[in-house]
């Protein structure tokens, strides 16, 4: 079920006003993706693009075409690692939020 507009104005509303919302927006995207919930980390990451910085600049920052970066992140698209890298590092650059992975003992 596509999401509404009311619904993403909502999320970027938030996002914009609450820098610990836009936090856990993009660790629970990149958690998502490192879990192996790759459908729902895809998800979770176009939300925070959409809440952020927008398809439209990400697209002039790494150079490739919006439209393709969008069903990149679709409900059926399927990033290469060297394109979902490459968005994660222009997200981290673009809007400050950086990641810091580090590995711990299973319990």
């Amino acid at each position: 079920m596509p999401l509404t507009r009311d619904f993403r104005q909502t999320v970027q509303a938030r996002a914009t006003r609450d820098p610990a919302f836009r936090e856990a927006m993009f660790q629970e995207a990149v958690r998502a993706l490192l879990g192996g919930d790759v459908d729902g980390g895809r998800a979770a990451l176009r939300s925070y693009i959409n809440a952020t910085i927008g398809f439209e600049r990400l697209s002039a920052t790494l150079g490739r075409p919006q439209k393709s970066l969008m069903r990149m992140f679709g409900p059926s698209g399927n990033p290469t690692a060297e394109n979902l890298l490459g968005v994660i590092s222009v997200l981290q650059a673009e809007t400050g939020m950086h990641l810091e992975i580090r590995a711990v003992a299973a319990e």
